[in-house]
């Protein structure tokens, strides 16, 4: 079984990549990295880089996640295919794209592109956001799945995810001791449904919440605490309609609790979502009529 370290980075495509960057800088409050030929590099945190906007489709959406030696992302790439995964070996110049060592790619059976990564770079200098928006790092993915059930399998059985609570058919997974780092909403598309990033405190919540209307950017869920994770959160809406968010407080499940942790069942409504009873603009949030 394939062993995730952490979850590393997002690659989102855009043909609005001037207004894209001045969002994530300006808005998110990430720190911008660099620009290189047709893409945008942005810092949440002591990595190189944890979003990457590049000059393509919008609906090309890449997530990375870390892996600990070669010996491993060799086994991967060998797991990968025996279980009729196609798997291709990154190039010389997509390595350097993704400041990596190596990395080998691939589709879960939704199609969402993954990339799995060997000696990913840390930035030599310290984080400095654009704004005082309390991010302390890149947390998680929301991930469109058409089919829950099979693709939790692929995630637990072959990647070696770990479910934490499920929402009617969307589970919640876990691949460290967070309670979750990739959650699977249940739609009809492939691709990257939210962003979160980690903030210090609820203040840092309300702060952004404050500062998102008064700039005119669409709220998509929230103030609210998931009774999942135990997060305070807020959703918002981004360039090409892609969600991110931020919250603080999420659940963590030690060693320990993990030898009799039982995922936890929750209905698919408005209150599995907010236990302070928030209602998400969020299709993939919203109960069935």
């Amino acid at each position: 079984m394939i062993n995730l370290l952490d979850i590393r980075y997002v690659r989102l495509g855009t043909r609005q990549r001037d207004q894209a960057d001045l969002f994530a800088r300006e808005m998110l409050g990430l720190e911008r990295a660099r620009q290189e030929a047709g893409a945008s590099y942005f810092r949440s945190d002591s990595r190189d880089h944890t979003l990457v906007y590049f000059d393509g489709d919008p609906a090309d959406h890449t997530v990375g996640f870390e892996l600990r030696s070669a010996d491993e992302l060799d086994a991967a790439a060998a797991e990968l295919s025996n279980a009729g995964v196609e798997v291709r070996l990154g190039t010389a110049n997509e390595c350097e794209q993704r400041h990596v060592r190596s990395f080998i790619h691939f589709k879960d059976p939704t199609g969402n592109k993954i990339d799995l990564v060997l000696g990913p770079h840390h930035s030599g200098r310290r984080y400095f956001p654009s704004r005082d928006a309390g991010i302390t790092g890149f947390s998680h993915v929301g991930l469109c799945t058409t089919d829950a059930q099979r693709d939790e399998r692929f995630w637990t059985q072959v990647l070696g995810a770990r479910v934490s609570d499920r929402i009617g058919d969307a589970p919640l997974l876990r691949i460290d001791d967070v309670h979750h780092k990739v959650a699977m909403f249940p739609t009809t598309r492939s691709g990257v449904q939210h962003i979160n990033h980690q903030v210090e405190s609820v203040d840092d919540i309300m702060r952004a919440w404050y500062l998102l209307q008064k700039k005119g950017v669409k709220i998509a869920f929230g103030p609210g605490r998931h009774p999942t994770s135990g997060a305070r959160f807020l959703y918002f809406y981004g360039p090409d309609g892609m969600i991110f968010e931020y919250s603080t407080g999420v659940r963590l499940i030690t060693a320990q609790e993990e030898l009799s942790y039982q995922p936890r069942q929750f209905p698919r409504g408005n209150e599995s979502f907010c236990m302070w009873g928030a209602v998400p603009d969020i299709a993939e949030f919203r109960a069935p009529a």
